[in-house]
């Protein structure tokens, strides 16, 4: 019987024990469909706009009064977070990410086992070569154990240097996760919020308009719906969120915004000498002038339209990007992914989600799943690398609702890679994880010896067969409690593990010692 020809990776999977999608969330998973506020700068709506922080200079005498307008630093001094929730049910575990045993990713499991993962015996990382005394199939060039021929790792090395790499270490998380279904509450960004990430801009931003900015929803413990995130999935919703008026189209920056300077103070003259004849005179009074304020603000940081810009940005787009013109104005998700990024890692958002669709990707093939993970992890690495060029830390995860597995079966074509083809869904062989790059140097891990330190790189473990032990970590069949592991997690870094309980109340991870547990990475910050 001939081998099914693999997906292209924009093409949707259906099948015929699934239901036809009748759900946004469902549309997405199967990738038929793809995974915005804006701030004005002169209208009068502008005066009552929340942007958070600043870093520019204005005038001496609005200068001093940026702080009692609300606009304070940018990125409120919290690491950059982004997290990619890859929508259908990814594999992550053993294929991409190695997981073992209760001995950390290199306690191999059972030849049975990684042929559920899509590993043949003849590509298991527990395989040596003889002449080199040790496995062919292990890289940790990025800290954290990826099989060699990782989908994930391959598009990951693509876009990052070799300097970029040698500074991220990262941590995976075995754990179950209910297959093709939106009730997977997976998303942390308000977690991340809880811990004091925000923006100059907006708090979070999302590529979905959901209330969790993703395909995943939020646990309803940390929902803060005063912060939901922005949709952005293209360059056009990043420069739309600023809207500097028409100044700029008569003036230069500079003059524009000392025009509008110059409104504010003869503004604030003029509401001096008015009594407004409303009880809460003074607040009104402070809403117009700080109104005015940060209008003069916003055309300071924003007037010049390569501030926000993915496309003006050499970092990202042109000779010296990341990516090439070409290969951005041809993949939607590079730009999806390059607009976010801008926002989280210069400070605009304080977290960000990446959704990318169609990762249902049992089609009886193995390539369709290559293609995309390889894709996903193009997208990964232009964030690492990202950061990495802004000297900015940056925490990446990486979940998926759901996962699949391998009935042993080898796809040899050539996208195929000679590896098992994904022949069902399969939530027991589940796993998420995340990379952490720190430009001062590699974070390092946890524990007082080298045994203590590798079990610190995984949350959790794995039976001989590829099936998370369910009782190994509070993460591992509880996703609310996942969402938590990886909120400690990013407080540690910080650390600020200490205020867990105070951001968390009703957390589910257990007391001290348990934390300590559940923690991979000393502070970086």
């Amino acid at each position: 019987m001939p081998k099914p020809k693999h997906f292209h990776p924009d093409s949707p999977l259906l099948f015929a024990d699934h239901r036809k999608p009748m759900t946004r969330r469902e549309f997405i998973s199967t990738g038929l469909y793809k995974g915005g506020a804006a701030v004005a700068g002169l209208s009068m709506f502008s005066m009552f706009a929340n942007p958070n922080n600043a870093h520019a200079a204005l005038s001496p005498d609005l200068e001093a009064l940026r702080g009692s307008c609300g606009i304070s630093v940018q990125g409120a001094g919290k690491i950059p977070f982004i997290s990619f929730d890859l929508a259908g049910g990814a594999n992550i575990a053993g294929s991409n990410v190695l997981v073992g045993g209760a001995g950390g990713q290199q306690d191999f499991l059972s030849t049975a086992g990684y042929n559920k993962l899509g590993l043949p015996g003849d590509m298991a990382p527990s395989i040596a070569n003889p002449n080199a005394g040790m496995s062919d199939f292990i890289n940790t060039d990025l800290g954290l154990a990826f099989h060699s021929d990782s989908a994930f790792l391959r598009g990951i090395l693509e876009k990052v240097s070799p300097d970029t790499a040698s500074r991220i270490n990262g941590a995976v998380i075995p754990n179950r996760s209910d297959n093709d279904t939106g009730n997977n509450p997976h998303n942390p960004m308000y977690a991340i919020a809880a811990a004091g990430a925000n923006g100059s801009l907006m708090p979070l931003v999302g590529s979905r308009n959901s209330d969790s900015g993703g395909n995943s929803m939020a646990p309803t413990s940390f929902i803060d719906l005063s912060k939901r995130p922005t949709k952005i999935d293209r360059p056009s919703d990043v420069t739309g969120l600023v809207d500097v008026g028409d100044l700029f189209s008569l003036l230069s920056q500079r003059d524009a915004v000392a025009v509008m300077e110059s409104i504010q103070r003869i503004s604030a003259q003029k509401m001096a000498a008015v009594n407004t004849q409303v009880t809460r005179d003074d607040v009104i009074k402070d809403l117009v002038n700080c109104g005015y304020v940060k209008s003069a603000d916003l055309a300071d940081r924003f007037g010049d339209p390569s501030t926000l810009n993915p496309l003006l940005d050499p970092d990202i787009v042109g000779p010296g990007g990341i990516f090439g013109i070409n290969e951005f104005d041809s993949e939607s998700e590079f730009q999806k992914t390059a607009s976010i990024m801008k926002l989280v890692v210069n400070g605009f958002s304080g977290a960000g989600t990446v959704t990318m669709g169609g990762f249902d990707y049992h089609t009886g093939e193995r390539a369709t799943g290559e293609l995309r993970d390889l894709r996903a992890g193009r997208c990964m690495g232009a964030c690492l690398e990202y950061a990495s060029r802004r000297n900015m830390p940056l925490m990446l995860y990486v979940f998926s609702d759901g996962s699949v597995s391998s009935n042993g079966r080898i796809d040899d074509s050539i996208e195929g890679r000679g590896k098992g083809e994904w022949t069902g869904d399969n939530s027991s062989t589940g796993a998420s994880f995340f990379l952490v790059y720190n430009p001062s140097g590699k974070p390092q891990l946890m524990g007082g010896n080298d045994d203590q330190m590798v079990q610190k790189q995984q949350i959790g473990f794995m039976r001989s067969d590829a099936s998370v032990d369910t009782a190994s970590a509070p993460s591992a069949n509880n996703v609310n409690l996942l969402v938590e592991t990886v909120l400690l997690n990013y407080m540690a870094l910080h650390g600020e593990q200490g205020q867990f309980t105070s951001v968390a109340p009703m957390q589910g991870l257990g007391n001290a010692t348990m934390l300590d547990s559940l923690t991979a990475f000393q502070p970086i910050v």
